[in-house]
């Protein structure tokens, strides 16, 4: 994907694209999955992964020149919100790069 679109577009770009394979390879997803974030059995906000496939990883997708943390923080605290253990962080800024993370 990254080959044929390279860099420079914003990040909703490559989720459309993701969603496409995705489809095309047959896997289960939902994409601007909700995270319900709680305390003390409170609702305290939502926010959205960018994908949930096959209800067992979390999918983030970036368009940056480099991270900075605060992506692989975000990635955390969705894997904690969701109890899912394996995340993506993927990358598609001017060189592309995948990172794994996995919370449990």
């Amino acid at each position: 994907m990254y080959n044929t679109l390279g860099s420079g577009f914003l990040e909703k770009i490559y989720e459309n694209a993701l969603a496409l394979e995705f489809s095309e390879a047959g896997l289960s997803f939902i994409k601007q999955a909700p995270v319900r974030v709680f305390y003390k059995n409170k609702i305290m906000g939502d926010y959205f992964a960018d994908f949930i496939v096959d209800g067992k990883v979390i999918v983030e997708v970036k368009a940056l020149n480099n991270f900075c943390g605060s992506e692989e923080a975000q990635l955390i605290n969705y894997l904690k919100a969701t109890g899912i253990e394996v995340g993506l962080l993927l990358n598609f800024g001017k060189e592309a790069g995948i990172k794994r993370m996995v919370f449990g």
